[in-house]
């Protein structure tokens, strides 16, 4: 197995994980915070799904599918174009409502699709790459798409665990 494919193969377990977290939930189901403090499974879809496509697309140097394909409208959050979710307060949280869980998935898989994309034509030696020199040490692309699958992987997890509490509460 190569880093490309090893990539592939980790980011592809996130869309399964996805779709198992959404997959035929109401919308009340996908904005139900188990306390005020809470993350949805609505926001945290989203939030991974933002922050995968904003950071593939940086270092991929390609539009953002939010944007570039119009999911921005789509999905109509009252938040500026750029923004990821990182900072939101429980309002925010709360301001993310999706009537079909088609939109979580669909906007995910456009974004697994263009990281899929990026990530397939990757060799050892392109990881090496500087993203990021505001930090000390310098970001390299291979630290960054691991710390979009880290984020990516545990927030698919929180949505996971808030479906099986849902599922367990209407039991």
């Amino acid at each position: 197995m190569n880093v490309a494919d090893l990539l592939v193969e980790g980011f592809s377990r996130v869309q399964g994980t996805v779709h198992a977290a959404v997959d035929k939930l109401t919308a009340g189901q996908l904005g139900t915070r188990p306390d005020d403090e809470a993350n949805s499974i609505a926001w945290l879809v989203w939030h991974l799904s933002r922050v995968q496509d904003d950071h593939v697309a940086d270092v991929a140097g390609t539009e953002q599918v939010w944007t570039g394909q119009d999911w921005l409208s789509r999905f109509g959050l009252p938040f500026p174009a750029g923004d990821t979710g990182y900072g939101h307060r429980p309002a925010d949280v709360e301001a993310v409502r999706v009537d079909e869980p088609d939109l979580l998935t669909g906007y995910y898989d456009a974004v697994h699709e263009q990281t899929v994309r990026f990530v397939a034509g990757l060799g050892e030696q392109d990881l090496d790459r500087i993203v990021d020199e505001a930090w000390d040490p310098p970001v390299s692309l291979g630290v960054r798409l691991i710390s979009v699958l880290d984020d990516d992987i545990q927030h698919a997890g929180q949505a996971m665990y808030l479906r099986g509490l849902l599922e367990r509460q209407s039991s």
